[in-house]
């Protein structure tokens, strides 16, 4: 009896030399096309769906690659974090308009608005170039900080 097993769970071969059910590989092309789309769905702001584009990447495809699991929880957490931000400012130059000084913050907003964009546009260029890409402070949340055991 032939049995063959990857040990990441991703190829099992049977004696028939059939591949089991849950066989689910990705090619290092793919790897790279969903992290960057994980990353780019941060344009999905720009109609109001920011966090939505990376969750679900990170929804489909946690299980069959650890590296488009961590880009896009990577990217979820980031829009997550600027959704929060956004809305914080928001409120506080809502609360300030009533005195005055308010009224000047929510210009700011629209240039405040386009961070995230641009940075999130600049991680799918870098992971495009085969770089891994980590965001400040969020990416050492998720896996660690690098070098650590």
């Amino acid at each position: 009896m032939q049995e063959e097993r990857n040990l990441g769970g991703q190829r099992e071969q049977d004696s028939n030399g059939s591949v089991g059910a849950s066989a689910q590989t990705m090619s290092a092309q793919d790897e790279r096309t969903w992290s960057i789309i994980a990353h780019a769905s941060v344009l999905a702001g720009l109609v109001g769906l920011m966090p939505f584009g990376a969750l679900l990447v990170w929804l489909l495809y946690k299980d069959r690659s650890e590296r488009v699991r961590f880009h896009a929880l990577q990217a979820l957490w980031y829009q997550i974090a600027w959704v929060v931000i956004l809305v914080a400012y928001t409120l506080v130059s809502a609360i300030l308009s009533l005195v005055i000084i308010g009224i000047f913050m929510f210009f700011l907003l629209p240039i405040l608005a386009l961070v995230p964009l641009a940075h999130g546009c600049y991680a799918a260029y870098k992971v495009s170039q085969g770089e891994e890409y980590r965001y400040p402070y969020i990416a050492d949340r998720i896996e660690g900080p690098r070098g650590a055991v």
